[in-house]
């Protein structure tokens, strides 16, 4: 049946493209979104392809989920919340954490309240989360036994051991990570996708809304934000090697993401959002492949038919994870999906639209610099 849906930060990368999956299959569809200069540039109406690509999709309404007055607005007739608001960006979250604990947390938190207070039709909400929570998530010892390493030491990684390590145990191996495992984030924002999380799956059946929580990967595509320096390397990347700089590659290039395509995304979380199977579920929403930083720039390199000047300098960020592999067997069987997109065929789609778009100002030393001057960057 067609709802009427709210996407919260539904004019990001994410939330564009699932407002026309929503409007395609038939629904209505209203957007709340604060248009972040960070994200839209300085005056979206004329800075942001991602807004203009919601006109005749979805009406657009511009405000904060830390406003109760914004949400109670956005919520106007309402049955379906997809909940995508939320500061992005593990390194900046560890120096801005009043700012990200307030509209990831806060903003949930208000959400929240006023559909326990207020009169509504919400029948189900369906909420971003993130592989972060998970920190370094799951490895395996020589045995056999699944175990999940504490968070890697500065002092490891000033001495050039990016490893993980388990304490009492010889070496481990990183396997994927399922939706049972241990939650311990490694940063503020891991900590306020958690809380995000925890917030909506505990709070929502009390109210009679079906919850339904997203641990989305690394999610990357076309309409990735190539401005803000703090998510997505593969945009970074990008943009350093059109303006011909080198790429500055962390630790020893060997750590690992697993990369989502957009479309495997936004179509997991309209699923996420429509099927009844999916109503009260967690769900990895993920590749289920790791790739690791070299090969990423690898893959750059021949997507781009160029190079430029690549240094691996040992250089590390508190609050990083060395590993990422999302299992995806709960996705596949309660939601009958598996992601169509390989990462070969990903990049090449992204550079395309990349080479589309204009070359963008380089704000990523900006922000390593700031990192720098805090220490969390080594």
């Amino acid at each position: 049946m067609p709802q009427h849906v709210l996407i919260t930060g539904g004019a990001g990368f994410i939330g564009t493209r699932l407002a026309r999956r929503f409007a395609d299959a038939g629904h209505r569809v209203r957007v709340l979104d604060s248009l972040l200069p960070q994200v839209h540039g300085p005056d979206p109406a004329t800075t942001s392809p991602l807004l203009a690509s919601l006109d005749g999709v979805a009406e657009v309404v511009r405000g904060s989920v830390t406003s109760t007055a914004d949400l109670r607005e956005a919520l106007r007739g309402v049955g379906l919340v997809v909940h995508l608001a939320a500061e992005t960006g593990t390194g900046q979250s560890m120096y801005e954490i009043d700012r990200y604990v307030e509209t990831n947390v806060g903003g949930t938190a208000k959400l929240l309240d006023l559909l326990a207070n207020e009169p509504h039709g919400v029948e189900r909400i369906v909420v971003a989360s993130s592989r972060s929570i998970y920190g370094e998530g799951a490895y395996r010892t020589a045995d056999g036994r699944t175990v999940y390493p504490p968070h890697r030491s500065d002092a490891d990684m000033a001495a050039g051991d990016f490893d993980v390590h388990m304490p009492g145990e010889g070496d481990v191996t990183v396997v994927p990570t399922d939706e049972q495992a241990k939650l311990h984030p490694s940063s503020v924002y891991g900590i306020t996708k958690q809380m995000q999380e925890s917030l909506i799956m505990t709070v929502a059946p009390t109210l009679g809304i079906e919850p339904v929580s997203l641990r989305y990967q690394n999610v990357y595509g076309p309409g990735q934000s190539l401005k803000n320096p703090y998510t997505g390397i593969l945009s970074i990347f990008s943009t350093l090697i059109r303006q011909g700089k080198e790429i500055n590659i962390f630790e020893d290039g060997e750590e690992s993401r697993d990369f989502v395509y957009i479309d495997d995304v936004v179509e997991a979380t309209f699923l996420g959002a429509t099927a009844p199977s999916a109503a009260g579920g967690v769900f990895n929403v993920g590749s289920g492949v790791p790739t690791t930083v070299n090969q990423v720039v690898a893959a750059l390199f021949e997507a781009f038919g160029t190079r430029v000047p690549t240094r691996i300098s040992g250089n590390y960020r508190l609050g990083d994870i060395r590993h990422n592999i999302a299992d995806t067997s709960r996705l596949r069987e309660v939601l009958g999906y598996s992601p169509a997109i390989g990462f070969q065929e990903g990049v090449t789609r992204f550079v395309e639209w990349v080479l589309s778009e204009p070359v963008e100002g380089d704000s990523y030393q900006r922000s390593l610099d700031e990192m720098a001057a805090r220490n969390l960057l080594k």
